[in-house]
């Protein structure tokens, strides 16, 4: 099981929540999204590593972006 964390901007809503969780999740191999809206950070559990440009491509498709690491 494979644990990655980004933070997102933009977030100011539990529905701008929902969208990041809801697009994020349709990437393959992804088991869990948990995202805390008060800093932004969106946690990805995954049996195997995911790619960051992966999470960035469904972040952007959601509407927002992910900040510069």
């Amino acid at each position: 099981m494979a644990e990655s964390t980004f933070t997102v901007v933009g977030m100011t809503c539990g529905h701008c929540a929902q969208s990041v969780t809801e697009e994020v999740s349709k990437i393959g191999g992804v088991s869990e999204v948990a995202v805390d809206l008060p800093t932004g950070a969106v946690t990805v559990s995954s049996a195997e590593a995911i790619s960051s440009a992966d999470v960035r491509t469904a972040v952007e498709e959601a509407g927002y972006q992910l900040a510069d690491s």
